[in-house]
């Protein structure tokens, strides 16, 4: 899931809409329908075009597209903003091509990204988020949509105002929302076509990657608990993964991932460096709608990362307690 022409008439158009068209609060029934509707419609269906990410005055263009065959899912992912790259997925399987050092990371495929709206734990969004659905539309990249409000219940989590294609119900435009209504970051399509328009070979890279570095990134599930950590989460939040990730020779990683079904948490673990982590800075960072909040503890750096609000972030890595007896 941006104020140049076109960006800032949809926020304003959008938020009138909304504060005037609003009706009550959904069924939770209704609700979960809603949503497993717009995310049926981000995997089953063919689609292909240009998307705009926007936090602040930074713009971001990508280029997806998305084919569906006998044989699962399929897509590619190219940016086309900075540096170049690429990212292909096969069903559970993701290529990433960095052009600029010629190497291919192969890894486990993220299905979190726009127009995917679900991260799972679907009960918690009904029981910490209201559906304010709407009877107006609006316009998207040509295509009418219909205007709705995901509304947290409490300032743990941001809001989410989205558009869904009325034919299709495929999501076009999604804004966050600070705990004061304030955006905070938005991603639409600038241009889209869908069914028979969208052409499998564009499923093609552009590079030739014959002679590239090949990198696998692996990743070991693990029971955090056994090894010392308790941790205290937000309400609504419940783990979806452990793991640790190997990221260099001697350097592992450990992760642990929370969500409420909208959106997720990383607390990153690793040990201690001296000579490596003196020059890491601890406390709050932001990029856009993600909040990042690193500390030390005991002989580890503990990094807390989400999109949700600093203050979810911040709580959340400090309630973390390492227990050592309790790792032996």
């Amino acid at each position: 899931m941006r104020p140049t022409g076109w960006g800032l008439g949809l926020i304003l158009g959008l938020g009138v809409l909304m504060s005037a068209g609003a009706q009550a609060a959904a069924s939770g029934k209704d609700t979960l329908a809603f949503l497993q509707q717009v995310q049926s419609a981000a995997r089953s269906l063919d689609y292909s075009g240009i998307y705009v990410y926007q936090q602040g005055h930074l713009l971001q263009a990508s280029r997806l597209v998305h084919v569906v065959d006998g044989t699962g899912e399929h897509e590619r992912l190219e940016m086309l903003d900075g540096a170049p790259r690429e990212c292909m997925r096969e069903n559970g399987v993701e290529q990433c091509l960095q052009p600029e050092h010629k190497i291919v990371v192969i890894q486990p495929a993220r299905s979190d990204h726009f127009p995917g709206l679900l991260l799972g734990n679907e009960q918690a969004i009904v029981q910490h988020y209201d559906w304010l659905p709407s009877s107006r539309t609006y316009r998207i990249a040509g295509r009418n949509c219909s205007v709705s409000e995901l509304k947290a219940r409490d300032r743990l989590r941001y809001s989410y105002r989205i558009c869904t294609d009325l034919k299709t119900h495929l999501l076009l435009k999604s804004q966050t929302l600070d705990p004061a209504g304030h955006l905070v970051d938005q991603v639409a399509f600038s241009s889209i076509r869908m069914g028979a328009d969208v052409k499998p070979g564009s499923l093609a890279s552009q590079w030739d990657t014959r002679d590239w570095r090949l990198l696998t990134e692996t990743s070991t599930p693990i029971d955090l608990n056994a090894r010392g950590w308790r941790f205290s989460l937000p309400a609504g939040f419940r783990p979806v993964a452990e793991l640790s990730r190997q990221i260099g020779p001697d350097h592992a990683v450990d992760q642990m991932v929370v969500s409420d079904g909208l959106s997720a948490i990383s607390i990153f673990i690793e040990t201690f460096d001296p000579k490596r982590d003196q020059t890491i800075r601890q406390g709050d960072l932001r990029q856009g709608a993600v909040n990042i909040y690193r500390m030390r503890l005991a002989s580890y750096w503990l990094t807390a990362v989400g999109e949700v609000p600093a203050r979810t972030v911040r709580d959340l890595a400090h309630a973390v307690q390492y227990v050592p007896q309790a790792a032996h």
